[in-house]
C-alpha cells in the first residue's frame, strides 16, 4: 500500500522571487485512521480506467479542471477505440460543466451518447450516465422540463440495472430534486433529496463528499420554504464533511459558505451573512474561471446584504458585477439574469430613482415569464417588486394589481405561514389606505370591503373605521389597528 500523510500545517515564506512552502506532515495508517481508510477505498473504486485516465479523474476530483481537460483532450486525439472515445467525450463534457460552459458541455455529452447508442444495449448503465449528464446541462441552462425528462430516463435504467442502494440511484433522485426545487415544487424536491440521502447513508462512508451535497440540498429547500432554523443544521453538517474530505479551496466549500450566508441573511444576521458570502467568493476566485456563473451568484448575494444594510452604492456595484458575468456566461433568458436585474431595480427603488427601478424590475419579470413555470415563487417576487415601485410612485391601483398577482402565486406555491404571505398582505393594506387618504375618504366603503377581503374577514359584524390615515378593524371579539 502507498504511504499516506495528513497535512498538519503549511508555512509559506518568500525568498526574493521564490516562494517556499514548508509542509508539516503526519504519517497515517489503516489501523489509526479508519475514516481516511474508508474514504480512500471508496475513491479507488470511483476513479477507474488506465493510468492516464485515472490521473485525469483524480485531477478533476481535486478541482484541477483545466489540467484534467488538457489530459483528456490529448487522450481523445490519440484514441482509436470507439468506447474509449465515448469515455473521453463524456469526461470533457464534465469538465466544461464545472467551468460553467454548459452549451459546450452538452455537445460533448451528446457526442458520447451518439457513440454509446450504437455500441451498447438499450438498458446499459453507461446510457443512464449520459442521459443524466445531458439532463444536468439543461438544468444549469434553466431548461427544467428538458432536464427532468433526461433525468427520468436515466432513473428508469438505473432502477432496472442496479441494486436499490446503489449510489447512482441516489444521484438520480438528487438531480430530480434539483429540478423540482428550481421549478418551485419544494415538497417534491424535499422528497427526492431525502430519498437520495437515505441511499447515500447506506452506500457511502460517513464523510464522503456526496453526503455533503445531499445535506446541502435539503438545507436549500428548507430555506426556500422559509424554515430557516431547519435549513442551517444540514448546511453546517455539509460544511463539516467537506472540510474533512476536500482541499481547502474546493468549489463545493464555497457553495456551503454561500448557503450558510443565505440562511443568516434570511434571519436578519447580516454581518454573519456577509462574512460567509465573502469567504465563498474568496474560494471561487481561486478555484473557478473569472466569468463562472457561481461568482455571479456570490456577487448577487453580497449585493443583497449591502442592500439590507442600507449601503446602496456597494449593493449596486455588486449587482452590476453579477449581471456582467451572467451576460457572458449564460443564455439571454436564463433565470439567474432575472435575479441580477431584480437586485438592481431594488437598489434604484430605494434610492428614489423609480423609472430606472421599474425598467430593471420589468426586465426581470420578462425573463421569468419565459424561463419559469407560471406559478413559480420567483415570478411572485417580480410582481411584488413592481408593485412596490408603483406604490412609491403614487400609482396605487397599478401597485394593487401587481400585489394581487404576487399573492395569487404565493398562495399556490408556498406554505400559508411563509413570511412572504404576511409581507404582501401588509403591502396591499398600505396601498388601500393610501388610496382612501388620497381620495379624501370618498372610497371608504370600497376600501373597507377590500380590506376585509385581504384579511379574510367577511362577517357582517366586522366594522372598519378609517380616520386620518389609519384604519381600525373591530368585531365582536377583537379590535386591531393598521
Amino acid at each position: 500500500m502507498h504511504t499516506v500523510f495528513r497535512v498538519q500545517q503549511i508555512k509559506e515564506t518568500q525568498e526574493g522571487e521564490m516562494t517556499i512552502r514548508q509542509v508539516k506532515l503526519t504519517l497515517t495508517s489503516d489501523s489509526d485512521d479508519q475514516q481516511l481508510n474508508a474514504l480512500t477505498q471508496r475513491m479507488r473504486q470511483e476513479i477507474t480506467g488506465t493510468g492516464w485516465e485515472r490521473m485525469g479523474a483524480l485531477l478533476w476530483r481535486l478541482g484541477e479542471n483545466d489540467k484534467a481537460e488538457k489530459l483528456y483532450t490529448m487522450l481523445l486525439e490519440h484514441a482509436s477505440d470507439e468506447s474509449d472515445r465515448a469515455v473521453y467525450y463524456n469526461n470533457l463534457g464534465l469538465f466544461k460543466a464545472d467551468q460553467g460552459k454548459y452549451n459546450e458541455g452538452v455537445k460533448f455529452y451528446e457526442n458520447s451518447l451518439n457513440i454509446q447508442e450504437k455500441i451498447l444495449p438499450p438498458n446499459h448503465l453507461d446510457l443512464a450516465g449520459s442521459y443524466n449528464n445531458i439532463g444536468l446541462m439543461y438544468s444549469h441552462m434553466g431548461e427544467y422540463s428538458k432536464a427532468l425528462s433526461w433525468y427520468e430516463r436515466s432513473l428508469e435504467i438505473r432502477k432496472i440495472a442496479l441494486p436499490p442502494s446503489h449510489p447512482d440511484l441516489a444521484d438520480s433522485y438528487n438531480n430530480i430534486g434539483v429540478v423540482y426545487k428550481n421549478m418551485g415544487e419544494y415538497s417534491k424536491a424535499l422528497s427526492s433529496y431525502e430519498r437520495s440521502l437515505e441511499i447515500k447513508k447506506i452506500a457511502l462512508p460517513p464523510n464522503h463528499p456526496d453526503l455533503a451535497g445531499s445535506y446541502n440540498n435539503i438545507g436549500l429547500v428548507y430555506s426556500h420554504m422559509g424554515e430557516y432554523s431547519k435549513a442551517l443544521s444540514p448546511y453546517e453538517r455539509s460544511l463539516e464533511i467537506q472540510k474533512i474530505a476536500l482541499p481547502p479551496n474546493h468549489p463545493d466549500l464555497a457553495d456551503s459558505y454561500n448557503n450558510i450566508g443565505l440562511v443568516y441573511d434570511d434571519m436578519g444576521e447580516y454581518s454573519k451573512a456577509l462574512s460567509s458570502y465573502e469567504r465563498s467568493l474568496e474560494i471561487q476566485k481561486i478555484a473557478l474561471p473569472p466569468n463562472h456563473p457561481s461568482l455571479a451568484y456570490s456577487y448577487n448575494n453580497i449585493g443583497n446584504v449591502y442592500m439590507k444594510m442600507g449601503e446602496y452604492s456597494k449593493a449596486l456595484s455588486s449587482y452590476e458585477r453579477s449581471l456582467e458575468i451572467r451576460k457572458i456566461a449564460l443564455p439571454p433568458n436564463h433565470p439567474s439574469l432575472a435575479y441580477s436585474y431584480n437586485g438592481i431595480g431594488y437598489v434604484y427603488e430605494n434610492m428614489g430613482e423609480y423609472s430606472k427601478a421599474l425598467s430593471s424590475c420589468e426586465r426581470s419579470l420578462e425573463i421569468r415569464k419565459i424561463a419559469l413555470p407560471p406559478n413559480h415563487p420567483d415570478l411572485a417576487i417580480s410582481y411584488n417588486n413592481i408593485g412596490l415601485v408603483y406604490m412609491n410612485m403614487g400609482e396605487y391601483s397599478k401597485a394593487l394589481q401587481y400585489y394581487e398577482k404576487a399573492q395569487d402565486i404565493w398562495k399556490k406555491s408556498l406554505p400559508s405561514n411563509h413570511p412572504h404571505m404576511a409581507v404582501v398582505k401588509i403591502l396591499m393594506l398600505k396601498v388601500l389606505l393610501n388610496e382612501a387618504q388620497r381620495n379624501k375618504y370618498s372610497l371608504c366603503q370600497v376600501v373597507a370591503e377590500a380590506i376585509r377581503t385581504v384579511l379574510g374577514v367577511h362577517r357582517t359584524n366586522t366594522l372598519i373605521v378609517y380616520n386620518r390615515g389609519k384604519a381600525t378593524i373591530s368585531n365582536n371579539d377583537t379590535t386591531s389597528n393598521l
